[in-house]
């Protein structure tokens, strides 16, 4: 009897140290300490469709005269501080280096209501305004901070990317450019939103190892949670803002240089541009997971790998700064 009891001691000791190795290995994300900045960090609600609303916004000392306005929204479960963290304060670096206005609002219920018609979240079963959230939001800003309402930008991840689609398909009049992050359009049978058939400038950065959002399209699928249907591939995504964009070509490919030779991922680019025509890019990171792309830091493992052969928000930076505004 002492030794069955010292074996099932034993398994369990071994059971205890697997899960904390599978822990410390799918879940674990590198630490980092928020930058120390010389602008200010702010916090506010407003009241929209009988809810209170929350944001935090990174206002910067070096801001310029009638800035632009980027809003960065998170993915599930998230809100705008584990937003500004996952994207390792990348936005609020970029904000101080030229004098833009970066906010991170706070989806309801942890979630936004993006344009799968399919997901049980209460965002979505509850056909929160989201869209009239973020026009409020940015009226706010335009109010407080004087943004310029030309060059607003919105940017997300996962779910947040989703919903920088829905503003793009629903109110291109609001934002002059989005990007989305390892998210992809939904399938016509899974979309819930209204197209407004006008172009906007998009970016479209998907990883091709990402677990959740698969790049050449399909179920997303989150810990067996399949309610957000289906999506279609990233470059069936990007070539839809092209149509929209008026481009019919393939677009120009590209091969970005290597930055870190230890890293197992690369990165190709297909952009679409002309003079008269807004931009439109996919960026596809081979070998990358579901995260925010930087060049130190790795979140966790069980989102696939993260790439350091970019950073993630300066190439969005770099995209938006390109977009010029359509008269509309």
């Amino acid at each position: 009897m002492r030794k069955i009891l010292k074996l099932l001691g034993l398994l369990a000791v071994v059971v205890l140290l697997a899960a904390a190795l599978a822990w410390w290995w799918y879940l674990r994300a590198d630490s980092m300490e928020a930058p120390a900045l010389p602008g200010v960090e702010q916090t506010g609600t407003l009241q929209h469709g009988g809810h209170s609303r929350s944001w935090l916004a990174y206002i910067p000392a070096a801001k310029v005269q009638d800035p632009a306005l980027v809003l960065v929204l998170h993915g599930s479960q998230g809100d705008g501080e584990q937003m500004r963290a996952a994207s390792r304060y990348g936005f609020d670096l970029l904000a101080e280096r030229y004098g833009f206005v970066v906010v991170y609002p706070d989806g309801y219920q942890r979630h936004w209501n993006d344009c799968r018609g399919s997901a049980d979240y209460a965002a979505n079963t509850e056909n929160i305004d989201d869209v009239g959230f973020l026009r409020a939001l940015v009226q706010r800003m335009a109010q407080e901070q004087g943004v310029d309402p030309a060059r607003v930008f919105a940017t997300g991840l996962s779910n947040g990317g989703q919903m920088a689609y829905r503003l793009g398909l629903e109110a291109p009049d609001l934002v002059a450019g989005i990007a989305a992050m390892a998210a992809s359009l939904p399938v016509e049978s899974n979309l819930d939103c209204e197209p407004s058939g006008e172009a906007v400038a998009a970016l479209v950065m998907n990883g091709t190892a990402d677990p959740v959002n698969p790049y050449e399209g399909g179920l997303v699928e989150i810990f067996g949670d399949a309610s957000r249907g289906a999506v279609r591939s990233s470059v069936d995504t990007a070539r839809y803002w092209a149509g929209l964009a008026g481009y019919s070509g393939d677009g120009e490919h590209h091969a970005w240089p290597v930055q870190q030779a230890d890293d197992h991922t690369s990165v190709e680019s297909v952009d679409w541009s002309a003079p008269a025509q807004v931009p439109v890019s996919l960026v596809t990171i081979k070998g990358g997971g579901h995260s925010v792309p930087n060049p130190v830091f790795n979140l966790s493992r069980i989102l696939g790998p993260t790439s350091h052969q970019l950073d993630g928000p300066e190439v969005i930076w770099a995209f938006f700064s390109s977009a010029k505004p359509l008269a509309r």
